[in-house]
């Protein structure tokens, strides 16, 4: 009989021509054609289950024959998180299991306005935006006192977008409806000047103005019925909003100092107690406090505090008052104006002083009081009300929390979008929802008062694909981030994310990038400690490992993979971005080392569908099922695939069909010859053993070791440790990386494969002992195959 070593050696020597062989069987390519067919119309994990044909197909693909009953426990499989560790399929020691899960995106292929990333980086992108517009008022703000100084004219500061808005926010004037000769008179006038702009134009309109809303409230007081006070009380308040507008302008005036020309007289356009006002005004016009906001409240409350003389000084200034309630976090309604003051004005060295007796239970009291230097009668000498080092202090605590009520409102909202979006079926849904819409608008720095809902529909409904769609005219990327950071159809419906690759795949390559590069590490191995804290708050020191470090190294890159492919809109930000093709190139089991440029841009540019195409000549098949996880078109652009299989990416069809036919070769050489089958399954599985106790627990791993090192069966009944241990001692498992070596294993196998199994015609063994007529071997060469790697 044929030995099995050349038995291999027959299939392995041009294994695509035997794979190919196979799939070109009848029954084969009939069960690969209903699979391609199929698959695509499946949408949930018990439709797949459902269809036999379809499940049992990728069940045997990926070496799961034997429990395709098992539907409720691969269930289980199917829905598990491979991000999380601690899910289901991540937590079973034989990865065939998490391959599997691998496989599809039953958790991810469900059509979503965001899928769980995008909802993830979206409100990312809410918390970056908010840090931005805190630091932009900083920005803002020094920008406008550094022009004013330089300005020139009223002219050029209207001329300046940014130092008119400043200008117009500052005084709450809409930039869309002001008038530009208005607001240049008025920066011109002087309002102690009748003869000025302002008194001669908008003078004589709030006169006028004020007369009609006295008359008006003479009507007022004289009506009867609640319709007429309805409609006259309305026609007040318009007559007060324009007096309010009126008197914006003249508070503007007196901020400026331009000539009556509009020209910047010798002295500058403004005081520095001029700067300051606006600049007030423009922090108190802001939605959100900044740290501009808490830096004007400090200087404020500093320069106060220089000619302070009395705690009244303090209670009666609402800056002061709420400054200090801010940094000793005493906002709440219990705590009153009378509680400050006998906070302030407490003998510490009197055990029965308010602070004293109250601060035992509230800590913050005492720390208030040491924070000042009142008397018990409340007053001080100016400028002794605090120490340079108090002052300080205290600044230290505002700075901490100013924003904390906002900061409490952020996560409060981030976490009412989350919930929220996940029922938005439809754009006109997304419109509906208040909090929803405002949240999403000012995520990407648009203004919800001031952006109106029809083009927000247009942008939400166009086409990404298409450069010529409505987000693409707008000519703001604002528009195009809120565009693609959501899932409408062109219909105004929801679908799936288009990204360069599904969510689901990201997350497979993450979890085998993590996976192969911790591969050998020792866990085992110490290389230093870390503090951190147990579930009670105690510091405690946790010991760090070769493999722990490894892994969160790894974690990161697999983080910068995550998001970076989310935002990825052509093949060329991939192919030129190393860090990524590390990632991914890893995951497959290919050494980035090998591979240049020049080679993955043929790739990338391969059409799949054509047999002649540059991917499809390749002998290794695996650089196909790289381009199916990808949604580019051959010209390397962002498209949604139109093979339809969103639960699996036509790269991980292409790879189920693979793994088929590779089952069905091996089995079918196990019909005739067990060891070949063994042989073959070793060189597939060799590149995912990860320790001993993978060949331990798989029968057929276990069974070309102890083949391969002439163990008795007897071997296994050992205590399981010992038998891991006899397996390191025999087996270098890193040599499992390098093919040569593994071919070299598989040779040996194959000699003692026949030895054990009595093949005493094989030619492999003629070789061995050098005598054909020879059945033995003797001890000495026995024992020295024994030892081999």
């Amino acid at each position: 009989m044929v030995s099995t070593y050349l038995s291999y050696d027959l299939v392995n020597r041009d294994l695509s021509a035997s794979l190919k062989r196979v799939s070109n069987q009848s029954a084969v390519k009939r069960e690969a054609d209903y699979y391609e067919a199929n698959i695509g119309k499946v949408k949930t994990v018990d439709e797949f289950m459902d269809d036999y044909r379809l499940y049992a197909y990728a069940m045997k693909a990926y070496g799961l024959e034997d429990m395709t009953y098992a539907k409720a426990f691969m269930k289980k499989i199917l829905d598990s998180d491979l991000s999380d560790d601690e899910s289901f399929a991540n937590k079973l020691a034989d990865d065939r299991y998490r391959d599997f899960a691998n496989a599809f995106n039953f958790s991810t292929a469900e059509a979503k306005a965001q899928s769980a990333a995008q909802i993830e980086g979206f409100t990312d992108l809410y918390g970056t935006t908010m840090e931005e517009k805190d630091a932009s008022v900083t920005t803002e703000t020094t920008y406008f006192n550094t022009m004013m100084d330089q300005v020139g004219s009223a002219d050029v500061l209207l001329s300046n977008e940014r130092l008119r808005s400043y200008l117009l926010t500052s005084y709450g004037l809409d930039e869309k409806y002001y008038s530009r000769a208005t607001v240049k008179g008025v920066l011109s006038s002087d309002t102690s000047d009748p003869d000025s702009y302002i008194n001669t134009t908008l003078g004589p309109q709030r006169d006028d103005l004020t007369a009609k809303k006295a008359d008006a409230q003479t009507r007022l007081a004289a009506a009867t019925t609640a319709a007429d006070k309805a409609r006259i009380q309305t026609e007040i308040n318009g007559y007060q909003a324009s007096l309010d507008t009126i008197q914006k302008y003249f508070d503007m005036a007196d901020t400026f100092n331009f000539t009556p020309d509009g020209t910047m007289p010798a002295e500058g356009a403004q005081t520095a107690e001029q700067k300051a006002t606006i600049n007030s005004l423009y922090l108190s016009n802001q939605e959100r406090l900044s740290s501009a906001t808490a830096l004007a409240e400090r200087d404020y409350f500093d320069g106060k505090m220089a000619t302070v003389d009395n705690v009244n000084d303090i209670l009666v200034d609402t800056r002061l008052y709420n400054y200090i309630r801010t940094a000793f976090q005493m906002t709440g309604v219990t705590v009153v104006r009378a509680t400050i003051e006998q906070i302030l004005t407490s003998d510490l060295n009197d055990p029965g002083s308010y602070a004293n007796i109250y601060g035992k239970n509230n800590p913050k009291y005492l720390e208030l009081a040491k924070s000042f230097n009142f008397n018990t009668d409340g007053t001080v000498a100016a400028g002794n009300a605090q120490t340079s080092a108090q002052a300080a202090s205290v600044a230290n605590l505002y700075f901490s929390h100013y924003n904390d009520d906002q900061d409490t409102a952020d996560e409060k909202a981030i976490n009412l979008y989350k919930t929220a979006i996940t029922e938005v079926k439809s754009v006109d849904e997304f419109l509906a929802k208040s909090d929803v819409y405002s949240f999403a608008l000012k995520a990407v720095g648009l203004d919800p008062d001031t952006v109106s809902k029809s083009t927000i529909k247009q942008v939400l409904t166009s086409d990404l694909t298409n450069s010529k769609s409505y987000a693409y005219k707008l000519n703001d990327e604002r528009y195009l981030t809120l565009a693609r950071a959501f899932n409408f159809t062109t219909e105004g419906g929801i679908t799936t994310a288009l990204s360069a690759q599904t969510e689901g795949t990201i997350k497979s390559v993450a979890s085998d990038y993590i996976v192969k590069v911790t591969r050998f590490i020792d866990n085992e191995k110490r290389i230093g400690t870390k503090e951190t804290e147990d579930s009670s708050g105690k510091k405690v020191r946790e010991n760090i490992t070769a493999q722990s470090k490894a892994k969160e190294e790894a974690s990161v890159e697999t983080k910068y993979y995550s998001e970076k492919m989310l935002g990825l809109k052509t093949a060329s930000e991939f192919i030129n971005d190393d860090r990524l093709v590390k990632v991914l190139l890893t995951a497959y089991d290919i050494d980035p080392a090998s591979v240049d440029q020049d080679f993955l841009k043929q790739v990338f540019a391969s059409d799949l569908d054509d047999p002649k195409s540059f991917v499809n000549q390749q002998t290794n098949p695996v650089w196909a099922e790289i381009l199916g996880t990808f949604n580019f078109d051959t010209k390397g652009n962002l498209a949604k695939r139109d093979d339809g299989a969103a639960v699996q990416t036509q790269g991980k069809i292409l790879a189920t069909e693979n793994l088929y036919n590779r089952q069905t070769l091996e089995q079918e050489q196990g019909e005739s010859n067990n060891g070949v089958r063994l042989a073959l399954y070793f060189e597939r599985m060799a590149k995912s053993i990860t320790s001993a106790y993978d060949i331990l627990g798989d029968t057929a791993l276990l069974e070309f070791f102890r083949t391969s090192f002439s163990l008795p069966e007897e071997f296994s009944n050992m205590d399981l440790d010992k038998q891991a241990a006899l397996v390191k001692k025999y087996m270098n498992l890193e040599d499992l990386t390098d093919p040569e070596k593994v071919q070299k294993m598989i040779n040996k196998f194959t000699a003692l494969y026949d030895l054990e199994n009595d093949n005493s015609s094989s030619s492999a063994l003629s070789i061995l002992t050098g005598d054909a007529g020879v059945t033995g071997i003797s001890a000495d060469l026995l024992t020295a195959i024994s030892q081999y790697r």
